[in-house]
């Protein structure tokens, strides 16, 4: 970057001191994975399926999975066009800034960083409980979780804070051995034709439509948060013009196929008249059991190792993706500069990744003093509040991207900027209701004829995707009234050269 222009091109774009650029020759492949081991293939199969199906609209669930595909592939159609024209790191305060004006820009990204946050620690936390049940199934001591959380808490800020290079070769390998153990399962199902042959009932409308849809789709939805993340590795792709949409795309169409054909294969195993019944038991182990009545033993065993480096892989990842977010607000005059500055060797965001780091330690610690359960509170919850969050946040972005092309035509297909966004921004609102609707039923707050209403605990956290941005969007308003010069700062960065 060479000088600055007159021409709005990204927030976080201003030329930075020495040391704060990054960059790298990430691939296509290289960033897939980082983004899809946010996604948590075989946490997603082994967890949030089978909650899916009990909670939400039982056998009918694995469709909600290829209707969440298609939202979130019109939504990337706007996102790919917004990242040709804006080509800096930031992805949805860039977008939603140039659409909406630079106070909803700050809004949204301080969701953007509850909502990594939220999902980040929710994984943390169960992946804590995983662990402690696991390594005192082999008799060991049996250890809180949060000292298990904790642990993990401090392997991924060693990770994060060096080159991301790294980062992505470790998630690469556990993502293959993820999706292997499940697609070996899948072609076990499919070979002995299930437990009452093979049959597409979960995709019949009426399947579809029972029990309690908007549950089911908030559980679908919250399997693909993550993969929105590739505009954030702009600066460290190879040939970003091409790299990032075709990762977009990637990402988004093969999270959707996997989950669709895994989930299916999961109620081909049990069968439609029996996968619920099964859940019931224990959803948590739904893929042990199903792994050990199909694979056998051996497979049992794989699958919960690679189910624990499942959750392993979604923490890295997701560090990576708010260390980033964190450096970009940083150099918008957001946060302070510090969080800007990238280690001279590594080339990572380092400070950053350790403020990151001590903020989910903080957060784990949290949670242990106030004696919350690891799974049924810390991970169901944190998780519903970041699926609404993400619903909020691409619903924003896609009317970003609408405005922000009628405003200054740089591009004038109608398709890529009009047609697909309303498309994806009518699909996610509607998500967002649903969510927000079923919100209650998620944290058990009942009333005393045992309906779901919105007691204190579904009030706060739903409150939290509401008070959030709004403290960014006031924060830069006051920034503009109060202290012209750090809000001229920012507003420099939003013109800085492309």
């Amino acid at each position: 970057m060479s000088s600055i222009t007159k021409d709005p091109a990204s927030l976080g774009a201003l030329p930075a001191p020495h040391g704060r650029a990054m960059h790298g020759s990430l691939g296509v492949t290289a960033i897939v994975f980082m983004v899809v081991a946010a996604a948590a293939p075989l946490t997603v199969v082994g967890g949030a399926a089978p909650l899916g199906m009990l909670l939400g609209n039982g056998v009918g669930f694995p469709a909600l999975y290829a209707v969440s595909a298609v939202v979130l592939l019109l939504f990337s159609v706007g996102l790919a066009a917004m990242t040709r024209h804006l080509p800096r790191p930031g992805a949805f305060f860039t977008f939603v800034g140039h659409g909406l004006g630079r106070p909803a820009g700050a809004g949204a990204a301080t969701l953007a960083l509850l909502t990594y946050t939220t999902i980040q620690v929710a994984v943390h936390a169960y992946m804590g409980y995983l662990l402690g049940v696991t390594v005192a199934g082999l008799g060991a001591p049996d250890v809180p979780w949060y000292v298990w959380s904790l642990a993990v808490v401090v392997l991924v800020g060693v990770l994060g804070y060096r080159h991301i290079d790294l980062s992505s070769k470790v998630l690469g390998v556990l993502l293959v051995a993820e999706v292997g153990i499940v697609l070996v399962l899948v072609a076990a199902v499919v070979f002995r034709g299930g437990a009452d042959g093979l049959s597409l009932a979960p995709f019949a409308p009426s399947q579809v439509v029972s029990g309690s849809p908007g549950v089911g789709l908030m559980f679908a939805i919250a399997a693909f948060i993550g993969f929105e993340a590739t505009a954030i590795f702009r600066d460290e792709a190879k040939d970003p013009d091409r790299t990032i949409p075709r990762a977009t795309y990637a990402a988004v169409i093969g999270i959707g196929v996997f989950y669709t054909l895994a989930s299916w294969a999961l109620v081909m195993a049990w069968g439609p008249d029996g996968v619920l019944a099964e859940a019931a038991e224990d959803p948590g182990s739904l893929i042990l059991t199903t792994a050990a009545r199909y694979i056998g033993g051996v497979g049992e065993a794989v699958l919960n190792v690679l189910l624990l480096t499942s959750m392993f892989a979604c923490v890295l990842s997701f560090h990576n993706v708010i260390t980033r977010y964190q450096h970009a607000m940083a150099n918008a005059a957001l946060l302070p500069g510090r969080l800007g500055l990238v280690h001279r060797r590594h080339a990572s965001p380092h400070t950053s990744s350790v403020v990151q780091t001590v903020t989910a330690v903080v957060l784990t610690a949290l949670f242990a003093v106030l004696g919350l359960d690891p799974v049924l509170q810390v991970f169901s919850w944190f998780s519903g509040v970041a699926t609404l969050g993400i619903a909020v946040l691409m619903a924003a972005t896609s009317l970003a991207v609408v405005v922000y092309f009628r405003r200054n035509r740089a591009d004038l297909r109608v398709w890529n900027t009009v047609v697909a966004p309303l498309l994806g921004f009518a699909g996610l609102v509607a998500s967002a209701v649903l969510i927000w609707a079923n919100f209650p039923t998620l944290v058990g707050d009942v009333d005393a004829a045992g309906h779901s209403v919105f007691g204190v605990v579904s009030t706060v956290l739903t409150g939290l995707v509401v008070v959030v941005p709004a403290v960014g969007t006031v924060q830069a308003l006051v920034l503009r009234r109060r202290r012209r010069d750090r809000y001229e700062l920012m507003l420099d960065r939003l013109e800085a050269e492309q």
